[in-house]
C-alpha cells in the first residue's frame, strides 16, 4: 500500500497542486469505486417531490364485483327459476279455482291465460298488456289466468326472473304471490279451507274474506262454490297422475280348457324348433 502511494505521489505535479488536492485525486485513484457509483446513482434519482408517478396499486385496478358476478350467471338463474314451483296436483287444482273465481277458467284450456279485464283477449302474451279495461263500473288493467296487475307482475316476474306472459310462467308468477302471502304450505295439504281463502283474499279480490266479502268491495265468489270446484278439480287431477301407462292387450280367449284358446296360445308361443 505504502509503495503504491509513493509511486502514485510521484506521477503527480506536486509542486503545481495544493497537498490536499493532491492527496485527494490520489485517494480517489486508489479506494474501490462502488461508493463512486452509489453517490453517481443518488444524483441521478430526482428528488421525491418531481419523480414520476408509480404504477397504480393493485387494489386500484377494476376487480368484478357481486353484482357483476350475478349477471353473468343470470341465464342459468333464470332457467332455474321459471320452474322454482313444482306443479303438483294440490297446487294446480288452487291454481284452476284462482282461475274459476277470476272468471278466465274456460274450460281449463289456455285462452284463459290471454283474458282481460271485462272479457277482451290480448293480442300477444310476449309481455303483460298493461291495458286499462272498463267494465260493470270498474276500470282494470288485470290481465291473464291470474288478472295480474302490471306492478304485481313487474314484482313477481322480476322477483323470479321470468319472461314473456304465457302460461308457463303465470303459474310460477301465481305461486309465487300465493307463498308471498304465506298460504303455499296450507295449499300443499289439499284441503280448501277458509282459513286458505281468507290469506288469499288479498291478492285476489273474488276470494271471500272470513267474513264472506270481497277483501276490496267487490263481487265476490261464496265458499262452498269455490270448495266445491276446488274438490272436483283435486279428485280429477289425482286420478288423473295415479293412471300408469298402460299397453294395449288382446281380449283373454275363454273359455281356456276350449281347443281353440289352446291353439290361439301354441301360435301366440311362436315357432319352434324340429326335435332332432
Amino acid at each position: 500500500m505504502h509503495g503504491l502511494l509513493s509511486s502514485a505521489l510521484r506521477r503527480l505535479p506536486s509542486p503545481f497542486l495544493p497537498a490536499s488536492i493532491a492527496l485527494g485525486c490520489t485517494l480517489s485513484l486508489l479506494l474501490p469505486q462502488a461508493p463512486v457509483r452509489a453517490a453517481a446513482d443518488q444524483v441521478e434519482v430526482p428528488p421525491t417531490d418531481s419523480a414520476p408517478a408509480l404504477a397504480p396499486p393493485l387494489e386500484l385496478a377494476p376487480r368484478p364485483t357481486k353484482v357483476a358476478l350475478r349477471d353473468a350467471a343470470a341465464p342459468a338463474d333464470t332457467a332455474a327459476a321459471s320452474s322454482a314451483y313444482p306443479i303438483t296436483p294440490e297446487r294446480r287444482a288452487l291454481l284452476n279455482t284462482i282461475r274459476f273465481a277470476e272468471g278466465t277458467w274456460a274450460r281449463g284450456e289456455d285462452l284463459g291465460y290471454r283474458i282481460m279485464f271485462g272479457g277482451g283477449l290480448a293480442p300477444h302474451l310476449e309481455r303483460h298488456p298493461d291495458r286499462v279495461n272498463y267494465s260493470g263500473g270498474y276500470a282494470s288493467a288485470a290481465a291473464g289466468a291470474y288478472q295480474f296487475m302490471p306492478f304485481t307482475w313487474a314484482l313477481a316476474s322480476r322477483s323470479l326472473r321470468l319472461q314473456g306472459f304465457g302460461p308457463h310462467v303465470q303459474d310460477q308468477a301465481a305461486l309465487f304471490l300465493i307463498q308471498r302471502r304465506g298460504a303455499l304450505e296450507l295449499a300443499d295439504r289439499g284441503e280448501f279451507t277458509p282459513h286458505l281463502a281468507a290469506k288469499l283474499a288479498p291478492e285476489w279480490a273474488s276470494f271471500p274474506t272470513l267474513a264472506g266479502r270481497s277483501y276490496y268491495g267487490q263481487p265476490v265468489q261464496r265458499y262452498a262454490l269455490l270448495k266445491s270446484f276446488y274438490e272436483r278439480n283435486l279428485s280429477e287431477l289425482r286420478a288423473g297422475a295415479a293412471i300408469p301407462a298402460t299397453v294395449a292387450q288382446s281380449p283373454r280367449c275363454l273359455p281356456v280348457e276350449s281347443l281353440r284358446c289352446q291353439l290361439e296360445a301354441l301360435e301366440a308361443m311362436g315357432p319352434r324348433s324340429k326335435p332332432l
